[in-house]
């Protein structure tokens, strides 16, 4: 294995991420690789938290406003590109940092994903129709006739993934439980991996204070400005959907914000409960999370 090293800043939303993934890579003198799953897409700066334009300035980050609202990603092409892009960064610095708390690709990139065939979009098009005729229920009744297994484990509020198993499950023929095999690649790079580890009440409270900092910026202004788009998979996102509910006039002004701050905390539970399982995962006090990771940096050195 080379001296080259992945350094992961993950964690859930609001624990301050950007912050300790920019001092970091300042320090080491190397560059970030965002995997966050929504800052790729343009136009909606303030409801995905993106960094700032002066943290943007301090450090070069890759996959920030890369997609039009409209484009197509997915955890395998983030493995796809980010590898291709890792061992050019490796060259300069001899280490990259990855930031985000997209979960699916923080593992794909760290543990890699099982081969999967191309969506072709012929594919995704009969799937999103099938998504318009029937809704959701008809899209999960469809799963459990195809892939019950996966059916029964499948996130079932996440209509991407169950919309993923449907097109990989047409396309290969096979259930698509049958391809998952689990088993992490070889990495030739070293990986360490931190989180910033807030007490639950405390990361609730900053969860608040983000939301409240989220519309004092403009989240509303940016809501209307995007919402003829809201049918988008980008736009079906935490913040959004809110603000389109009370466009319509389903929730007031004040239910709609605190319906963001519950749901962003329900986000940040699902975070935590998938980071529990991850035991290479080093939990970093948030008074002295710089230093204590700077230390345990230098030590694997």
């Amino acid at each position: 294995m080379s001296g080259n090293r992945l350094i992961v800043v993950t964690g859930p939303t609001a624990s301050g991420k950007t912050r300790l993934a920019i001092d970091i890579a300042e320090r080491l003198r190397c560059e970030i690789i965002s995997a966050d799953s929504r800052q790729m897409y343009r136009d909606i700066s303030i409801g995905t938290a993106k960094p700032s334009p002066d943290e943007l300035a301090r450090v070069r980050h890759h996959f920030i406003d890369i997609l039009p609202l409209d484009g197509y990603y997915s955890a395998a092409c983030f493995e796809a590109d980010a590898g291709r892009l890792l061992p050019s960064l490796f060259a300069r610095a001899g280490a990259a940092v990855v930031c985000g708390g997209s979960m699916m690709y923080v593992d794909a990139l760290v543990r890699g994903i099982d081969e999967m065939p191309a969506v072709s979009d012929l594919t995704r098009r009969r799937v999103d129709e099938m998504e318009a005729q029937h809704g959701v229920e008809g899209l999960l009744a469809y799963l459990e006739i195809i892939d019950p297994d996966y059916h029964s484990i499948v996130d079932r509020s996440n209509i991407k993934r169950v919309k993923h198993a449907i097109e990989i499950s047409t396309e290969a023929g096979v259930p698509y439980s049958a391809l998952r095999t689990g088993q992490a690649k070889a990495r030739p790079y070293r990986i360490i991996k931190f989180m910033i580890d807030h007490p639950r009440e405390e990361l609730f409270e900053r969860i608040n204070r983000r939301v409240d900092a989220m519309m004092d910026a403009g989240l509303e202004d940016e809501a209307r400005r995007v919402e003829p788009l809201r049918h988008l998979n980008s736009l079906n996102t935490v913040g959004y959907k809110e603000m389109f509910a009370w466009f319509d006039g389903v929730m007031d002004y004040r239910t709609a914000v605190e319906r963001i701050k519950k749901n962003t905390r329900v986000y940040a539970k699902k975070q935590l409960t998938w980071l529990k399982r991850d035991t290479d995962v080093i939990r970093l006090n948030p008074a002295t999370a710089l230093d204590d990771a700077m230390a345990i940096l230098r030590e694997a050195d």
